[in-house]
């Protein structure tokens, strides 16, 4: 990582404008400083990250300085084109669990079907976003993106019309279903190297966007609901085809920064790509063992709620309840982001695992069938908890990992962390039919208690310490608000063009140090480095697509 970290993070590329790249030397703090004039260890706050040298003022006033110009970066006219495409996107599948729902009700079918309609589009997205991250960072995402919405607009043109007609088979709704998760398996992994991008502020982003799919997700069923009420499940295909369209042309439109001038090309083939991606993923003891545990509660929990709850609910209070209880859910997400914007626990994952807890009451009030008011009650608490665990992750995830590998690393995270939701939704209908499906819910909240609990139960897992953004891979600059090109791996650990002019060999610039847990690139680290030690990223968790 030291390497990655000099090319990464090290004195600005001339081409960076705004970062002082006329200064000779960086080095002039003593030793062990890092570059930017910051020494090792001191606060986030109390030192400028590299590519600010032209703010020489204190620690208070560049503080001050810093946090008054995120506003401005944040909410460029890019970032807000992205913005409004992701929670385009968000508004659109949110409404969709209601109109499969209601759709195959309809026209005769039961749980079981609804629960292998929802588990095709899983199915595929979980195992080809693996792929997917290799493309994005080959290809570059932005060009992907555009492509899979296009996609997913016919796909679901197409299934308004067999809707709207009556016209509605099972193995259609499910090729359907499969082509909206390839088109999703190339589209989301370059949305957590396209943040990175556009916005320095790499957390108040995170946060939001995370605002805004929240609220979609508040808004979605509850419009999906009035759509089917007073139009019909193809309704809400139709106006889920919309969000696609107005997703693409946001991404059309969208101006992302270009790689630095003499940037190498990529070198590796598609399968060299693959296997790095897979020994940076496999090398952290925390990620896989993670994942590990969140398969137990894909099949037990996550799985199995989404096709009961939606199935349930409908029979027994219809499809405006439905819609409520989505919607108490997605407003439980906003406060639990709105939350963890405002925590900042030293331990993230122990913290996102107490908050994990608070997911149990959501299957457990459909299952104990406490009434539309308590279910809706269970699901907004349920969402807090599930929202917090999100924003740890993602914020941690995008300011550790190397931008070189951060596609196909998240690819992985996502791939692993879903590999067993169809499997659990395509279960959730035999056992409903077997045990009944309050039992299979009032299980599934068991399935959430206990894996909170293994995952506090892991010293690796409630152990892991925060990195603050200053020290991460992302404390970009006026002009450096953007990672590497994937091709930046190539020329890692090349220090000698940083160094002070006449200072061959013995002052050069000081490479930022690696962060502990941070990803080695191109071998640059030991395999398994950093997966012992007390600052990695966080898992993912349900909700990270």
């Amino acid at each position: 990582m030291t390497g990655q970290g000099a090319a990464h993070r090290g004195t600005p590329r001339p081409d960076d404008p705004g970062s002082g790249s006329t200064r000779p030397a960086r080095a002039r703090t003593g030793g062990g400083s890092q570059p930017g004039g910051r020494p090792e260890g001191s606060r986030p706050g109390g030192g400028l990250p590299a590519g600010r040298s032209s703010r020489t003022s204190g620690a208070s006033g560049s503080r001050r300085e810093e946090h008054a110009d995120h506003p401005r970066r944040l909410w460029s006219r890019d970032f807000g084109l992205f913005f409004a495409a992701r929670a385009l996107a968000k508004l659109g599948e949110t409404m969709l669990p209601v109109a499969l729902a209601a759709g195959l009700l309809e026209h005769g079918y039961g749980a079981s079907a609804v629960g292998l309609a929802m588990a095709s589009s899983v199915a595929c997205f979980a195992g080809l976003v693996i792929f997917g991250g290799v493309l994005a960072d080959r290809l570059g995402a932005r060009g992907l993106m555009i492509g899979a919405d296009l996609v997913r607009l016919v796909s679901q043109s197409l299934a308004a019309v067999f809707f709207f007609t009556g016209h509605v088979v099972l193995w259609q709704v499910c090729a359907i279903g499969a082509v909206n998760g390839a088109a999703s398996a190339v589209f989301q992994p370059g949305v957590a190297s396209t943040v990175p991008r556009l916005a320095a502020d790499v957390q108040a982003a995170n946060g939001a966007i995370r605002i805004a799919e929240s609220t979609s997700q508040l808004a979605g069923p509850a419009l999906a609901g009035l759509l089917v009420a007073f139009a019909s499940p193809g309704g809400v295909f139709a106006a889920h085809a919309a969000t696609y369209a107005l997703s693409a042309l946001c991404l059309m439109l969208l101006r992302l920064p270009s790689t630095a001038p003499g940037t190498p090309e990529r070198t590796t083939g598609f399968r060299a790509d693959l296997v790095e991606g897979w020994r940076e993923f496999g090398s952290r003891t925390w990620l896989w063992g993670v994942i590990a545990i969140w398969c137990v509660l894909m099949i037990g929990a996550s799985g199995p709620t989404v096709p009961l709850v939606a199935t349930q609910v409908v029979q027994e209070h219809g499809p405006r309840a439905y819609g409520l209880i989505n919607s108490a859910l997605g407003a439980g997400t906003v406060v639990g982001g709105l939350a963890a914007l405002r925590a900042r626990p030293r331990r993230m994952l122990r913290a996102g695992s107490l908050a994990l807890f608070l997911y149990a009451l959501f299957p457990a009030a459909v299952g104990a069938q406490l009434g539309v008011a308590a279910m809706a009650a269970g699901a907004a608490v349920a969402g807090i908890g599930m929202s917090f665990w999100g924003v740890m992750w993602a914020t941690s995830v995008q300011t550790q990992v190397s931008p070189a590998v951060l596609n196909r690393i998240h690819a992985y995270d996502v791939a692993g962390s879903l590999a067993m939701m169809p499997v659990g939704q395509a279960l959730a209908g035999p056992a409903a039919g077997v045990f009944g499906t309050g039992h299979v819910l009032l299980a599934g909240g068991l399935v959430t208690l206990l894996v909170a609990v293994a995952l506090l139960s892991v010293p690796a897992i409630r152990n892991l310490v925060r990195v603050d953004q200053s020290l991460s891979h992302y404390a970009p600059g006026p002009g450096a608000a953007r990672p590497r090109g994937a091709g930046d791996a190539d020329d890692a650990g090349t220090t000698a063009p940083r160094r002070a002019p006449g200072a061959r060999g013995t002052t050069a610039v000081p490479a930022r140090p690696a962060a502990p847990g941070a990803l080695a690139v191109r071998g640059t680290e030991p395999a398994g480095a950093g997966t012992t030690g007390p600052v990695t990223p966080e898992p993912p968790g349900p909700g990270s697509r």
